[in-house]
């Protein structure tokens, strides 16, 4: 039989209640060949039964009377496939190949999922919120394949991150995980770092050099801030990516590449392709699966595992045995967090060097959590004067505030200045990624090379 020879234990029942006893008994089921007329029943009453009580058994529907509505119908009510009767053995073996290996998918993907769940820390990830569940369910699935996965979140949510993890569990995690900064990269030579060039390609290349795309060989390059690659240089991304080739700078001919693509921004992606700032067919091809990883404010019972998480890498590296006040775990879960994990790190990191003793109390913490304090307790005040209620913590509770957005812009200036250009430190004392920094003083037209 075809199913003993693919590895299959063939099991039978000619009617539905022999069906579902069979079911009862033998669990688990992997796959049932199911059909539509069945004696003593409906075969597709029986489908929705089946997967409302074994949803990771697979169904393959068998009918003479295949439509396409009917084919709708039957892959609507969970059917995996279905065979048309009479069918040859080769459709059959097609089939049960076809549902063997989805099964076997599922599983390792479903093994993934409980992983990441479950053991604290997998791949740095951490949290148990919904928004994490949902991540995680996407995470499990996308790891195992190899397709290109789209990455949103804004600043400091752990888009690298999660892109290391799709690596490391996917099926090439033994091979490079290259990081490409493009917002951090000079235009100029973004194109000589992505494809290569040749020796003499241009002023100062002296040596030819290899492209990080064809450097990853069969592993995984991850594009952060794909949002801020020049136009020109999307059109000949969007070749390599469709030709799986690269052609050098000053090169003749083609370098076949097989690297895994895995894309990031904390950009509106849609608005820009509208604004004629992005290339729609590039924007799909990165798209075919996207990852959105929620802002710390919409996970507020997660921020005390990373804290907790932080601290104790803390403990390692400095052998001290710090830990939290409970006025200093309030003010944490209080604060809205604007950037992110990326903020909540470098807080865990400047209470840890302010502490004089073990205990971390709220005054050890950065200023920017007790400002936000005060502003929250004085909105509050002024709202119950007003007999308004107590306003949302995120919200602009004051008229007549200097706008976040204008301190941003002059506390980064203002830190720029004091350390002489230094970007790498800036962003460090100011709790973002150096990609934001460069984003930012792109947008004040500041110079981003010094």
């Amino acid at each position: 039989m075809a199913a003993s020879r693919m590895g299959f234990v063939p099991l039978s029942a000619g009617t539905v209640p022999e069906a579902l006893a069979v079911l009862r008994e033998q669990q688990p089921v992997d796959l049932i060949l199911l059909a539509l007329r069945l004696p003593g029943g409906d075969g597709l009453k029986l489908l929705g039964e089946i997967k409302a009580l074994y949803p990771h058994t697979g169904v393959v529907i068998m009918t003479a009377f295949a439509t396409v509505p009917s084919a709708v119908e039957v892959m609507r009510a969970g059917a995996d496939d279905y065979l048309t009767k009479p069918f040859g053995l080769e459709q059959l073996t097609t089939v049960l190949h076809q549902s063997s290996r989805r099964l076997h998918f599922d599983l390792q993907s479903r093994r993934l999922h409980e992983r990441l769940r479950t053991e604290r820390g997998m791949g740095n990830l951490i949290g148990t919120s919904p928004g994490m569940e949902k991540v995680y369910r996407l995470l499990s699935k996308v790891a195992l394949s190899t397709h290109p996965v789209l990455i949103l979140g804004e600043s400091g949510t752990g888009k690298e991150v999660v892109a290391q993890a799709i690596h490391a569990y996917g099926p090439h995690a033994s091979r490079p995980f290259v990081p490409v900064d493009c917002c951090a990269l000079v235009p100029t030579l973004i194109e000589s770092e992505l494809f290569g060039h040749v020796k003499g390609a241009f002023t100062g290349a002296n040596l030819a050099k290899q492209g990080l795309l064809a450097a990853a060989g069969g592993g995984t390059v991850f594009l952060d801030e794909i949002g801020e690659l020049p136009l020109d240089l999307q059109a000949k991304l969007l070749r390599a990516l469709q030709e799986k080739e690269v052609r050098p700078v000053g090169a003749t001919h083609a370098v076949p590449i097989s690297a895994r693509v895995l894309a990031a921004t904390n950009r509106d992606l849609n608005a820009m392709v509208a604004q004629g700032l992005f290339r729609k067919d590039l924007y799909y091809r990165l798209n075919v699966v996207n990852l959105e990883i929620p802002p710390l404010r919409d996970r507020r019972e997660d921020i005390a595992l990373l804290a907790e998480y932080f601290l104790e890498r803390e403990r390692r590296e400095s052998g001290a045995l710090h830990s939290f006040s409970e006025d200093a775990l309030r003010l944490m879960m209080e604060y809205d967090w604007p950037g992110n994990v990326r903020e909540l790190q470098h807080a865990i990191e400047h209470a840890c060097a302010m502490s004089s003793g073990g205990g971390l109390h709220a005054a050890d913490l950065p200023t920017q959590l007790h400002e936000f304090r005060t502003s929250y307790q004085e909105a509050a005040v002024s709202a119950n004067q007003a007999g308004e209620g107590v306003p949302n913590a995120a919200s602009n509770h004051c008229n007549g505030i200097v706008p976040i957005s204008e301190i941003e812009k002059q506390a980064i200036i203002g830190t720029m200045r004091q350390l002489g250009g230094d970007k790498l430190m800036a962003a460090r004392l100011l709790g973002i990624g150096k990609t934001t920094l460069y984003r930012k003083l792109k947008e004040y037209g500041l110079p981003l090379r010094t």
